[in-house]
């Protein structure tokens, strides 16, 4: 059966959704260009108009993650000034947004020096290394790199281990507060 004719109002916008949709099924080895343009309802030639082939189009995946985490993280820090909870905002965007997540994670997936990508990542990286400054004034000493670092693997773990079923029943069924003790817990100045 032909594809059907296009109608979506934004292609790019119509396949990257189909995307998240096919990584939730599937993840990221688990996707192809011609099996998203089946499921757009496209030819696989419109499709590779925008992305060029299967990495073009997780660099476009990844870009927007590092743009919607960086967003995230803006907003609760300015909500809250709390590094803990912007920890918090880290595992929540990983929890919510699980296939972008994924493929953040997966830079051999992607085209890592995309310029639009490269952006999308130091402004995340920014988000978060700028609500590091009051906890590095009072935690983490000479070397704030390493404390970010540091910080960066308690969420990033916690985020991972949660997606993956790994955190044990008993500590409940709220991400978040699982999220804000483990975190609070090592982060918190005494």
């Amino acid at each position: 059966m032909p594809p059907r004719p296009y109608h979506h109002g934004s292609l790019r916008r119509a396949v990257l959704d189909t995307a998240v949709e096919a990584l939730l099924e599937s993840g990221p080895g688990g996707v192809s260009l011609r099996e998203l343009a089946r499921r757009a309802g496209v030819s696989h030639a419109a499709l590779t108009h925008h992305f060029v082939d299967k990495a073009g189009l997780l660099t476009a995946l990844a870009e927007e993650g590092y743009t919607r985490l960086a967003d995230a993280l803006d907003a609760e820090r300015e909500r809250t000034q709390d590094f803990v909870e912007l920890g918090v905002a880290y595992v929540r965007f990983a929890i919510s947004h699980r296939a972008h997540f994924e493929v953040m994670n997966r830079p051999d997936l992607y085209h890592p020096k995309e310029p639009a990508l490269v952006a999308a990542q130091a402004r995340a990286e920014a988000a978060l290394h700028d609500g590091l400054g009051a906890l590095a004034k009072r935690r983490l000493g000479p070397d704030a790199r390493l404390g970010a670092l540091a910080a960066w693997s308690i969420v990033h773990g916690f985020a991972v281990l949660y997606i993956n079923g790994m955190v044990p029943e008993e500590l409940g069924e709220d991400p978040d507060a699982i999220a804000r003790a483990v975190a609070g817990l090592l982060l918190r100045a005494p």
